[in-house]
């Protein structure tokens, strides 16, 4: 895939790689020189900072007890 870089030194990513890798307007890349000359272009991920607040607190927060209760009956269903 190829594109043209413009007079101000941008350049529109093909429709196809946006698509692929769900690029929106506004949405962060990141150019890595790597070895023999090559370029390598990857999205940014968002940091997981962001996420907070995305689910509602719950009614009832669970008490230490009842986490560690639930990872050991996790962990015990999975053998």
């Amino acid at each position: 895939m190829q594109a043209t870089i413009t007079s101000k030194g941008q350049v529109t990513l093909p429709k196809a790689i946006r698509e692929k890798f769900q690029l929106e307007p506004g949405d962060r890349i990141e150019f890595i020189f790597e070895h023999d000359n090559l370029l390598r272009v990857a999205p940014v991920t968002s940091p997981v900072t962001q996420l907070k607040g995305m689910l509602p607190k719950p009614a009832v927060p669970a008490t230490l007890q009842e986490m560690d209760e639930a990872i050991a009956k996790a962990a015990t269903d999975e053998a």
